[in-house]
């Protein structure tokens, strides 16, 4: 009978910084966009499948925190790939700039395109994650979901505001 392998208190401890920084490389964005968002974004034309505002708050704090067990996940699998966090951190950057992009300088097509790369970025994570995480990969479905709801929402905010 082969025992299973007891996670270490220290790789506890690694998911505690990867969720840590998570949120604190995130938490700047949240404040962008609460400042920015009156009175500019209230008087957009938005679609009718926009969702409340106050859904955004608790369904990014869930998608962060499955993020972070995500590349956790990976990582520790991975013998501690440094390739893995690199990615994943350059990607949670990307992610934050769309509030910067949004709701600060206010230019909603490249906004779109930030959520085009971030797409990207989710992607190149769940093949890596798959190499050694499948449920890495099934914690990043829904990420991978909103951001292309987010996507669509974001670009049909563009094309209802634009002047041709």
């Amino acid at each position: 009978m082969i025992a299973k392998l007891k996670p270490r208190p220290r790789h506890y401890l690694s998911l505690f910084f990867i969720i840590l920084a998570t949120f604190l490389i995130t938490f700047p964005s949240g404040f962008v966009t609460k400042a920015a968002m009156d009175p500019w974004y209230y008087n957009l034309a938005k679609p009718a499948f926009n969702p409340p505002n106050w859904i955004f708050g608790p369904v990014w704090t869930l998608l962060y925190a499955m993020m972070s067990v995500a590349v956790w996940l990976a990582y520790n699998k991975s013998k501690h790939s440094n390739k893995i966090l690199v990615i994943y951190f350059i990607h949670l950057f990307i992610n934050a700039s769309w509030s910067y992009v949004f709701f600060y300088y206010k230019q909603i097509f490249l906004a779109s395109f930030i959520i085009s790369l971030i797409i990207f970025f989710i992607l190149y994570l769940m093949v890596l994650y798959s190499k050694y995480s499948k449920s890495s990969v099934v914690l990043m479905l829904p990420y991978f979901a909103w951001s292309t709801y987010a996507l669509y929402l974001n670009s049909t905010i563009y094309i209802l505001n634009s002047s041709y």
